[in-house]
């Protein structure tokens, strides 16, 4: 199979267990609103978003290093077992000082589900640690079927625990530690990771290799988790909460769209870390730049351009302000696929202090432009700080990488691009209904002539063998 079918094969099966997983889980949205209370329900989101954040740190990345040395330990038995032995001896040992203290902590600062969550973040750890063994052997099925177990199963037991046991936010803590357990159960069984996990294998020049790689990437995560929440930190604070309500549905489009490109990213980094020493290194990184450039740049402009016919249906009318910062965000999330394709390289060459520096630097502009403009221009500071941060991390990145790899990119097919972004956002804020219906039919036509390479590789590649799959299960 070539490179690109394989890098699309893998895609479309990470696609299939993540877009399933986040479809079930967004099921849970009217559940939570029918039977938890608006405090409950601030509860449960707040307790998401701050394991999001301890899990990286209390790990400091070391799942996203057993991936990348995995990688290129496949089919050499005995690196790998080095590798997932030291890996697991590493992560429980900060498990066990990290529960130390968080339990010394509790004694004095009361959080209410404080074990719940402490429990949660654990399994979390190990399910997103196996789950990237899992793309690192390879096994992309294995990774797709274990986020499903993850999202069916917290589907199944929130409705249970919350319509028919009616625990609430307990409840809903415990469905997704059962959750998480589930797959790691399934992971361990199905990877045999019994065979690769000795806890007396300790390599230390291994370790230094690990560490080297992972510890950079805790702070260029946390730049990220400041860097998503510092918007509406900043508005809510500076503005009101209600403008923070407004800038949230302006970024749900934005969400989606870079929740799509995420998929693909998985994909790619696995694709970028295999390749990474092949002769024709820049050839197939080029090529799948500019593909990649190319049809997520297509789906940006055909979301603006769609936006004017269903926003009024998607959005009730107290929050119609939202409209107007669209396109902008979505704009800002297009130069972040450039950037995050860039990120991609830099793992691939092991160079994540790289990705740290630029993640940092993009973080503090993004909120230095907010303070000094939120209150002279409103939430457009929000939106604006986010474009030329990403913006800043691309020009970084580009003239970086040329040290390593020189990237050529096809400028005819960027200018046609930006040229198509330029006139739907001009029509999408014009808003004229025959003006629109007429641009978009336009846009359809022209984005459908730049990928018909795209469409028919597509066309002609056969990418999931079923009956693998369900020998997978």
């Amino acid at each position: 199979m070539s490179k690109k079918k394989s890098l699309l094969k893998n895609t479309i099966i990470i696609f299939i267990g993540k877009v399933f997983t986040q479809f079930v889980t967004f099921l849970l949205l009217p559940l939570y609103t029918a039977y938890l209370s608006n405090s409950d329900y601030g509860i449960v989101d707040l307790i998401n978003t701050y394991i999001s954040l301890f899990v990286p740190i209390v790990t400091i990345q070391l799942e996203m290093a057993t991936f990348r040395f995995l990688v290129d330990a496949r089919k050499n038995s005995e690196r790998e077992t080095l590798i997932l032995s030291n890996v697991i001896n590493i992560v429980l040992k900060l498990i066990l000082v990290f529960s130390i203290i968080a339990i010394i902590v509790l004694e004095f600062i009361k959080i209410r589900y404080s074990y719940l969550i402490l429990i949660n973040i654990i399994v979390t750890i190990f399910s997103n640690l196996f789950l990237q063994v899992a793309r690192g052997f390879g096994k992309t099925n294995c990774y797709a079927i274990g986020s499903c177990i993850i999202g069916i199963t917290t589907v199944i037991l929130n409705v249970i625990a919350v319509v028919i046991l009616k625990t609430g936010v307990p409840g809903i803590l415990l469905s997704m530690i059962i959750a998480h357990l589930l797959a790691i159960a399934y992971l361990y069984v199905k990877l045999n990771l019994r065979k690769y996990i000795h806890l007396k294998l300790k390599n230390e020049v291994l370790i230094k290799e690990l560490l080297k790689y992972s510890i950079p990437l805790v702070p260029n995560g946390i730049s990220w988790w400041i860097f998503n929440v510092s918007d509406r930190t900043i508005i809510s604070l500076m503005i009101d909460v209600s403008a923070n309500g407004i800038y949230a549905v302006s970024n749900k489009f934005s969400a989606v769209y870079i929740g799509l490109f995420n998929i693909f990213n998985f994909s790619w980094i696995e694709s970028a870390s295999k390749n990474i020493d092949d002769k024709d290194r820049e050839i197939y990184f080029s090529d799948i730049i500019n593909m990649s450039i190319k049809i997520f740049a297509s789906i940006a402009i055909l979301i603006i351009a769609i936006i004017p016919f269903i926003f009024k249906y998607l959005v009730s009318v107290s929050f119609s302000e939202a409209y107007l910062y669209i396109p902008i965000l979505l704009s800002a999330s297009l130069i972040n696929v450039a950037a995050s394709l860039y990120s991609g390289i830099y793992i691939a060459l092991k160079k994540t202090k790289e990705v740290m520096n630029t993640s940092i630097v993009s973080a503090i502009i993004n909120i230095l432009i907010n303070i000094i403009f939120i209150k002279i221009i409103g939430l457009y500071a929000a939106c604006i700080s986010t474009l030329i941060s990403y913006l800043v991390i691309v020009i970084y990145r580009y003239f970086d990488l040329k040290k390593d790899i020189n990237i050529k990119y096809n400028w005819t097919s960027i200018g046609i691009i930006l040229g198509i972004l330029i006139l739907t956002i001009i029509t999408y804020y014009i808003n004229n209904l025959i003006l629109n219906i007429v641009w978009l039919i336009i846009v359809i036509v022209i984005l459908f002539i730049l990928n018909k390479d795209i469409i028919k590789l597509l066309k002609n590649a056969k990418f999931i063998n079923l009956t693998k799959l369900k020998k997978t299960i």
